[in-house]
């Protein structure tokens, strides 16, 4: 058995539901890396997803890609705004890929509105990956990003250009954020007007790290380690048919991640997904605190606070996109 494949937008391919992310490989040896691709292959995940960014993660993709690259759609970031950054960076991922071409670019965190602005206009990082794509490069070019305001600004980037995917934060937590979760459904709404990719990452985010507390995984933000919480969290992002979930980047937890989605059951009920409150779980990482979309300062206790104002008892699910999946 392995986990379920989907149509990857207009791109046409059938992509495992859940999509490798990259970032797992930055801090670890060849050796190791080696151990992930035997474990991707064996649950069927034929979809890649790092950046030039994520440490020696492309340098640790490149072997297998010498030997099992049409196993693979392959897709990479630049996180630089100008033109010629941009056209460099992307030539130094091919290197480091092993590999003439790589299916999807993506402009790397797009959602400052300055950065925004310098990467899609005269000059930017766009003409450079519109360049690629001309040069047989790259086939396809997507955009992504964190922060609250980042879905309202890839529905800007898709007014500017059309974009082949996207990539964005949700989990259960983000959806109970009334504002997020309202702009979220109005991107993916259009994302699906125009066949668009939706890729989702964060999906078994805990919370920032909280100061005093030790890192013990290699993930931006303090994850759900239980086996059973993880379940929840894969299961409930997967039920959403049509998105894609980018995994975890830690190469411990990725075997629970997979698993998980190996063997997706229906949709947790809401009760069951309430239950996470117990653990103190917000769901969201904040780095600097600036929400360029609604213009304030987000602070941590009151994000836990918005997601956990529920009034109702009922067991069914909250499913705040429903009426997008019809």
């Amino acid at each position: 058995m392995t986990i379920e494949r989907r149509k990857f937008g207009r791109t046409g391919h059938q992509s495992s539901a859940v999509l490798f992310g990259g970032a797992a490989l930055g801090p670890v040896d060849q050796s190791t890396a080696d151990k992930v691709l035997d474990l991707l292959l064996e649950y069927g995940v034929n979809h890649i997803d790092t950046a030039a960014s994520y440490g020696d993660s492309e340098l640790r993709i490149g072997p297998w890609m010498k030997k099992y690259r049409k196993q693979f759609f392959l897709a990479t970031k630049t996180g630089i705004r100008d033109y010629a950054g941009a056209k460099e960076e992307i030539h130094r991922s091919l290197d480091r890929l092993c590999t003439d071409h790589v299916d999807l670019i993506q402009l790397h965190a797009l959602f400052h509105p300055d950065e925004w602005e310098q990467a899609l206009s005269a000059g930017g990082a766009l003409e450079a990956c519109i360049e690629a794509r001309e040069a047989g490069l790259v086939k396809f070019i997507g955009v992504t990003g964190h922060s609250w305001s980042v879905a309202t600004m890839h529905k800007r980037s898709l007014g500017r250009f059309n974009f082949d995917s996207v990539l964005m934060p949700w989990n259960y937590f983000a959806s109970q954020h009334e504002p997020y979760a309202s702009d979220f459904k109005d991107t993916w709404n259009l994302c699906k007007e125009r066949d668009v990719a939706v890729q989702t990452i964060k999906s078994i985010a805990r919370g920032p790290w909280a100061a005093g507390v030790d890192k013990t995984h290699n993930t931006w933000y303090q994850p759900l380690q239980d086996e059973k919480d993880i379940q929840r969290a894969v299961h409930w992002l997967l039920s959403h048919e049509g998105l894609f979930l980018n995994s975890v980047g830690d190469v411990e937890l990725l075997p629970l991640v997979l698993k998980a989605a190996e063997n997706r059951g229906k949709r947790p009920s809401r009760k069951q997904m309430d239950d996470f409150k117990d653990l103190g779980v917000i769901g969201w990482d904040v780095k600097d605190g600036k929400d360029y979309n609604y213009g304030e300062t987000v602070k941590v206790e009151n994000i836990h606070t918005q997601l956990f104002d529920i009034a109702s008892e009922s067991e069914e699910p909250i499913d705040i996109l429903r009426d997008v999946e019809k």
